[in-house]
C-alpha cells in the first residue's frame, strides 16, 4: 500500500533539492532520516520533514510501523518570483526566485511467505 505526502511552494530550487534525492530513495524510513540529519544542506531539513510527515500518514493508515521504505521522491518545479536587480549603466537584471513541490511516496516491503497448499 502506497502512502504519500506533498509539500508545495517550498522556497528552494528544485536543482538543489535533487542533490539529496539520490541518497535516500530505496532506503528504509529510519535509515533515510538518519542520513538526512547528517547532511548539512537546507534541502535535507525540508525533505526530512516531508518524509516524517509521510511516515505519520502511514502510521494513520496502518498501525504496523515496520517495513516502510522510500519508494520515490518527486521534486517538481513550482512558480518563480521575478525580481529586478539594478545593474551597471542603468540596466536591470531579472532574478528568478524558484519554488519547489516535493512529493514523498512510501511503500511497504513485501515479505515472501510460502503458503501451504492443502
Amino acid at each position: 500500500m502506497e502512502v504519500k505526502a506533498i509539500a508545495k511552494f517550498i522556497k528552494i530550487s528544485p536543482i538543489k533539492a535533487n542533490v539529496i534525492r539520490k541518497s535516500i530513495v530505496g532506503k528504509e524510513v529510519q535509515q533515510a532520516v538518519n542520513i538526512l540529519e547528517n547532511i548539512p544542506k537546507k534541502s535535507s531539513r525540508i525533505i526530512k520533514k516531508v518524509v516524517q510527515s509521510c511516515f505519520a500518514n502511514a502510521k494513520q493508515k496502518n498501525s504496523d510501523i515496520q517495513g516502510w521504505y522510500i519508494k520515490n521522491i518527486l521534486i517538481n518545479e513550482g512558480p518563480k518570483m521575478k525580481r529586478i536587480q539594478s545593474a551597471s549603466m542603468g540596466r536591470g537584471v531579472i532574478i528568478r526566485k524558484r519554488f519547489s513541490h516535493i512529493t514523498v511516496i512510501l511503500d511497504e516491503q513485501v515479505i515472501n511467505k510460502k503458503i501451504k497448499k492443502t
